[in-house]
């Protein structure tokens, strides 16, 4: 079992609103799927990136 994250309450409240889970869980949720689930949230959230060039 898992300890608890360790990030402070605010933290915690902002990132269970934005995710959209209660807060006991995300306190409680491993840390690699509250990294992947944080990595979607800022993929939806970040405006269209212009296309990389490609190098020949």
């Amino acid at each position: 079992m898992s300890k608890p994250l360790q990030i402070s309450a605010d933290t915690a409240v902002k990132l269970a609103e934005q995710l959209g889970v209660p807060l006991e869980h995300l306190m409680h949720m491993p840390r690699h799927i509250l990294l992947q689930k944080l990595a979607e949230l800022a993929k939806n959230d970040s405006p269209a990136s212009p296309p990389s060039e490609e190098k020949s």
